[in-house]
């Protein structure tokens, strides 16, 4: 008898209109605080940032890399545990300190030699707005701000830090027809 956990099928189902509008995304940018964190900003009695990380969402950015999608990131701060995190994940796309992210995205995109048609965006607060209403696919965590959440094509059902991004990642998976084969690796 075969084992039942060798023939595993995905169990995520989103609708067919956001796989449609996801299909062709071959870059995901993100936002930091509020999206790949809970936006919580903690420093030490030294003035040191202290960041906390999901392990979901960065597991989900090494997955985008093996699809053939590019993450990266946008954000208005920069902070040593940020450059950290980003290189222990591979992420060599990121742009810091910077509030005006669609010039941002713009250079990532020209760099990739991509379009706002293959872009993906996920932000929780309004200077996200400019990169998410061009892209081509608009993602929002549950707790991001109600004009952010309005201009999304899909809102997480996790929050910010807890998973969000995690859930995006899935999405441009299944959407870009990778989610299946991906899943086997880990499963075989």
């Amino acid at each position: 008898m075969a084992n039942p956990l060798s023939m595993q099928q995905p169990a995520l189902n989103f609708a067919p209109e956001l796989l449609l509008c996801a299909q062709g995304v071959r870059v995901a940018f993100f936002d930091v605080d509020g999206v790949l964190t809970d936006g919580s900003l903690l420093f030490t009695d030294a003035g040191e940032t202290i960041k906390r990380f999901n392990t979901l969402d960065g597991h989900g950015l090494k997955l985008l890399q093996k699809a053939g999608i590019t993450p990266a990131v946008i954000t208005g701060r920069d902070s040593a545990p940020l450059r950290v995190r980003l290189k222990a994940l591979g992420v060599e796309h990121a742009v810091f300190g910077t509030e005006d992210k669609r010039p941002a995205a713009e250079g990532i995109l020209a760099g990739l030699g991509l379009s706002w048609a293959q872009a993906a965006a996920m932000g929780d607060d309004w200077p996200d707005l400019p990169v998410m209403r061009r892209s081509a696919f608009a993602c929002a965590p549950a707790n991001a701000q109600i004009e952010v959440r309005q201009n999304a094509h899909y809102v997480t059902a996790a929050r910010g830090g807890d998973g969000a991004a995690r859930e995006l990642c899935d999405l441009l998976l299944v959407a870009t027809g990778h989610y299946a084969r991906l899943l086997a690796d880990y499963t075989a």
